[in-house]
């Protein structure tokens, strides 16, 4: 196989399957899909598990430790096959789809590393800021949403978005699952094409377009806050 040839039919594969049938359209669709659903519910599962992480409440806080360094200690894809056969057995009157119980192990994978960012930005916030505001009489909830978060969310946004993108990798390990995203879609290509190089040089690209592009955004809007910091 010569590198034209290649060429060939990774143009051939692009038109017939983008362009034509949309089957790669659907495969960046259900990509986007469990990416934003994991970041979104894991953002907002991550967030009660720092505040938990960070309370004063021994129990809590060591429940919380051994859920996040599990989950930061074993692969992704066992997580999703534990999520895959266990989300079932729990939720039998729901009957969930494949697709919902991988975004379900995706959720909790995010939400173990988002909780470390949360956790990250807040610490990193000078505690003099805090005995500030303490010392002014406001009280703790006060002080933590209208001091502390402000500037912590200037260290956890491009933390945010490069968790987004590590996820939009990951979603690769749901094709396991035969659930629609791009690696799913690779394998149907492969099968009606008999064309494996092409077809996985096309799906690198479409990956590589995704997360190229985000990491500029994300990067566009971590200069306008230090801009208006």
């Amino acid at each position: 196989m010569t590198l034209g040839s290649i060429l060939h039919d990774m143009w051939d594969i692009f038109v017939k399957f983008y362009i034509g049938e949309g089957l790669l359209v659907t495969g960046v669709g259900y990509t986007l899909l469990l990416s934003a659903i994991a970041v979104f519910f894991g953002t907002i599962l991550g967030s009660l598990l720092a505040v938990g992480k960070m309370s004063r409440i021994k129990p809590l806080q060591y429940i919380i430790t051994a859920f996040v360094e599990i989950m930061r200690g074993t692969p992704a894809l066992l997580q999703l096959y534990i999520a895959y056969f266990i989300v079932p057995m729990m939720l039998t009157n729901l009957n969930p789809t494949p697709i919902a119980c991988v975004a379900i192990g995706l959720t909790l994978n995010s939400a173990a590393y988002v909780s470390e960012i949360i956790r990250s930005g807040i610490n990193a916030v000078d505690k003099g800021q805090t005995e500030a505001a303490r010392a002014l009489g406001l009280t703790s909830r006060t002080t933590m949403t209208k001091v502390v978060m402000p500037q912590a969310v200037r260290n956890i946004l491009p933390a945010l978005g490069n968790e987004f993108i590590t996820i939009i990798k990951e979603t690769s390990l749901a094709s396991n699952f035969f659930v629609g995203e791009l690696m799913t879609t690779y394998a149907i290509i492969k099968g009606v094409t008999f064309n494996t190089v092409p077809t996985l040089i096309d799906i690198g690209i479409i990956y590589f377009v995704m997360t190229f592009t985000l990491s500029k955004l994300i990067g566009v809007a971590e200069r306008r806050m230090k801009a208006g910091a």
